[in-house]
C-alpha cells in the first residue's frame, strides 16, 4: 500500500509540474521544438537535474541545445518549454506556430532559409566518420578511402547529403535518428557513419568498439558545420532580440557548455 501511495504522489508531482508550465500563458513562455534524441546536443531522460527541462510526459529534455534554449528565454524574461519533435516535424511545427523556435543542432541552408529566418551560428563543429575498431576504413586519412564502403547518414540532414562526395561510396538508405544509426553499425548493416565531432564523442565513449575517423585540411569533407537557431519567416522582431542574446554569450562560454553536455550525456543504448 505504501508503495501504491508513493508512485500514485509522484504521477500527481509530475502531472502539477507538467501543467504548470502548459498553464502559462502563451506570451509568457518561449516554446522550442528538438529532438531530444541527438546527443550531445539535445537527449532525453527521466531523472531531473540543474540543465535539464521537463517534458508534457513527465520526463526531461537534456543537452547542449537546453542550456542555449534556457540562456535565450532567460534573456527573453520568458519561462523555457520544450517541445520533443521528431526531426521531420521541427519545420512544420515551427510554421504552424506551435513552437517559437528550433534549437536542435540545425546547420542553415539556402532551402530551410526558404522557409525560417536564422540567427548567425551559435556553434561549429567538425564533420567526421564513426566505424568499428577493426574495420579496414578505421586508419582512413582521407574521405575518398572510403569508396566502396557502405556509409550511413540521418535522413533529411547533411549528414546525408555529403555522403555523395565519397566517390564510390555505397550510400546507405538514411534512418530518421542517430541511435537507429548506431544499431545498423553495431549490427554489420553498414561499414561507417557520418556524424558531428561532438556527437561522435560521446557515441564513441559509450561504445568501446567504435572509433572516430578524423580528416586532415583539404581530405575531409566540404561541408558547413555551423548550428543555428531557426525562427518563423518574417518575425523579425524576435529574430533581432534573440540575435542580441546570443551574442552576449562568449565563444569560451559556449565551447564549456558542449564539454559539459558531452561529459553528462547519457549513454546511447546499442
Amino acid at each position: 500500500m505504501k508503495r501504491i501511495m508513493i508512485i500514485m504522489l509522484a504521477l500527481l508531482l509530475v502531472g502539477c509540474s507538467s501543467s504548470k508550465t502548459e498553464s502559462l500563458p502563451k506570451e509568457e513562455t518561449f516554446i522550442v521544438g528538438m529532438e531530444c534524441n541527438y546527443a550531445p546536443f539535445n537527449w532525453m531522460q527521466i531523472n531531473a537535474n540543474d540543465t535539464a527541462v521537463q517534458l508534457a510526459d513527465g520526463s526531461y529534455c537534456d543537452g547542449y541545445d537546453v542550456v542555449m534554449a534556457q540562456a535565450i528565454a532567460d534573456g527573453l524574461g520568458k519561462t523555457l518549454v520544450i517541445k520533443s519533435i521528431a526531426w521531420e516535424g521541427l519545420e512544420p511545427a515551427l510554421n504552424s506556430g506551435e513552437i517559437d523556435a528550433i534549437i536542435a543542432g540545425m546547420t542553415e541552408t539556402p532551402e530551410r532559409a526558404e522557409n525560417a529566418d536564422f540567427t548567425s551560428p551559435y556553434y561549429e563543429s567538425e564533420m567526421v566518420i564513426i566505424t568499428k575498431n577493426d574495420s579496414e576504413y578505421a586508419s582512413a586519412t582521407s574521405i575518398q578511402e572510403f569508396e566502396g564502403a557502405r556509409v550511413l547518414g540521418q535522413l533529411n540532414t547533411t549528414y546525408d547529403d555529403i555522403i555523395a562526395q565519397i566517390d564510390g561510396v555505397i550510400h546507405a538508405t538514411p534512418l530518421a535518428s542517430y541511435p537507429m544509426m548506431i544499431m545498423a553499425l553495431q549490427n554489420g548493416e553498414v561499414d561507417a557513419l557520418t556524424a558531428e565531432l561532438p556527437v561522435a564523442t560521446g557515441t564513441v565513449a559509450a561504445h568501446n568498439n567504435l572509433v572516430i575517423v578524423r580528416f586532415a585540411d583539404g581530405l575531409g569533407f566540404e561541408v558547413d558545420t555551423t548550428v543555428s537557431i531557426a525562427l518563423k519567416k518574417g518575425n523579425t522582431d524576435l529574430l533581432n532580440v534573440i540575435q542580441a542574446i546570443l551574442d552576449d554569450i562568449s565563444l569560451e562560454e559556449r565551447n564549456d557548455w558542449m564539454i559539459d553536455a558531452t561529459n553528462r550525456q547519457p549513454a546511447i543504448d546499442e
